[in-house]
């Protein structure tokens, strides 16, 4: 990965995977194609921040599993946020926006994460039910509640570390 030019010297980058994907979805599907995502970008899982994805996916089976997978959190955003990240995606997509009420869900959920100073260094993966999309900062990304998060991911989120 090329490094943008505010990172210095030694630091790693802070690697959040967005994922998004059909109700239903097989968790080995959606885990493989996350492992792809991360394969391409030349990270290791261990560089993971965080799996990032839309509100609506916060109980998701799949999505679920992929963050325990990886032992990272689960944050969600709702459309709107994701929707603000238009103008930063790679494949901004009609199709999902009348599924969503945004553009995309990986790439965007993705960005929202990392922040403004973040970059999209993966874009959207698509297997069969899912898709996957690597960003990534070298700010802190918070795996904590933050305002933008959707209830139901904190929800998750404790859930899993309970």
């Amino acid at each position: 990965m090329r490094q943008p030019a505010h990172a210095s010297e030694g630091q790693r980058p802070s690697i959040v995977l967005g994922l998004g994907c059909e109700r239903g979805a097989a968790a080995a599907e959606v885990i493989a194609l996350a492992g792809a995502a991360l394969r391409a970008a030349g990270c290791s899982a261990d560089a993971l921040a965080l799996v990032a994805s839309l509100d609506t996916r916060a109980e998701e089976p799949a999505i679920l599993a992929a963050a325990c997978h990886f032992s990272v959190p689960l944050r969600t955003y709702d459309a709107a946020t994701l929707e603000a990240e238009t103008p930063r995606l790679a494949n901004p997509s009609e199709v999902v926006f009348r599924h969503t009420g945004c553009h995309g869900v990986a790439e965007a959920s993705a960005l929202a994460a990392v922040g403004p100073q973040g970059r999209l260094v993966v874009a959207k993966l698509k297997s069969d039910h899912a898709t996957a999309a690597i960003a990534e900062s070298f700010q802190a990304v918070a795996a904590g509640c933050s305002p933008i998060e959707s209830g139901a991911s904190v929800g998750s989120q404790v859930r899993r570390e309970a």
